[in-house]
């Protein structure tokens, strides 16, 4: 065995020394790498801008003059106890239990009370004011304040606040969203809606299917809120009775021993539609030389048949 292994080992060596090439002297044969494509490490894509949320408009605040409108006749929700609160004390308890719902019968839209007259100078935005600060001053609920007179808007200046975007601006615009024109005042649950701005298609605006919205979403937005609208007179112009139409209640007030009979009954025939209907006697003497009421005159021209 060792003689043959000796022997192959003596021949190779003569094999490599007469040049020949050993087979475990080869280079190795390459070997063929296919290349494999690595995927590129994924990138999260970004994630999309998220924009904030828009902020819903705030109603502005004003400051109400609350000594100058006392000095004017006007309650005030702070002031000492006075003749005629206790009179819009009296006036306000049924209008309050209508609206709330606490009557023998529910009324629908009874938190939409219009405060109207059959002429001009009867009293009637001096009657409305007084009644949402009376209402203001109720713990159970909270009161807006509405200028309806859209021919002739007076309850900013008696308030002495300037005019702004109101009532008919929502309705032109077709939008229910009422806080962009609310005004919050510095009495806590008093707030106004100005008549807004002038248009020669009141009557219609008063009267479209965005008016109806309107008056629907505010009459159902808060069970606690009651609405005062001051309307124009009832004889002079349109406006108020197509209101009336969708009115809970109203307020129809009568200048005492001036407004004529005549007058006050066709001022009612053109409510009937209303299901309450209550009579504010304005000016009515309660004392000798004691009398109260606003008197201003209301600006639609000359009255007639005045006594």
């Amino acid at each position: 065995m060792t003689s043959l292994i000796e022997q192959a080992a003596r021949r190779l060596e003569q094999l490599r020394q007469a040049g020949a090439v050993m087979p475990q002297e080869l280079p190795a044969a390459p070997v063929a790498v296919t290349p494999v494509a690595v995927a590129p490490a994924l990138t999260p894509a970004p994630a999309p801008a998220v924009e904030p949320a828009a902020t819903a408009p705030l109603s502005r605040r004003v400051e109400i003059d609350l000594v100058a409108l006392a000095a004017a006749g006007i309650i005030s929700p702070n002031a000492p106890r006075s003749q005629i609160a206790d009179q819009f004390r009296v006036i306000k308890r049924p209008l309050i239990s209508n609206a709330m719902g606490r009557s023998a019968a529910p009324i629908a839209n009874g938190n939409l009370i219009m405060v109207t007259s059959a002429l001009p100078g009867e009293g009637k935005t001096f009657a409305a004011i007084n009644l949402a600060m009376s209402i203001a001053t109720e713990l159970d609920c909270t009161v807006m304040l509405v200028d309806a007179d859209v021919a002739r808007p007076s309850v900013m200046n008696v308030l002495g606040l300037p005019g702004s975007a109101g009532l008919l601006d929502l309705v032109l615009e077709d939008s229910i969203n009422v806080a962009p024109v609310l005004l919050r005042t510095n009495i806590d649950k008093l707030t106004l809606l100005p008549s807004g701005t002038p248009h020669e298609r009141a009557t219609e605006l008063l009267a479209s299917a965005s008016m109806i919205r309107l008056l629907d979403d505010m009459a159902k937005r808060y069970p606690d809120r009651i609405i005062i609208f001051d309307s124009p007179p009832l004889l002079l112009t349109t406006e108020a009775r197509v209101l009336a139409s969708h009115m809970g209640q109203i307020v129809m007030v009568v200048r005492a021993e001036e407004t004529l009979q005549t007058d006050v009954t066709n001022a009612l025939s053109m409510i009937e539609a209303c299901p309450v209907k209550l009579m504010l006697l304005n000016q009515a003497k309660v004392a000798p030389n004691a009398a109260y009421g606003y008197g201003a005159g209301y600006g639609y021209g000359a009255e007639a048949n005045r006594p």
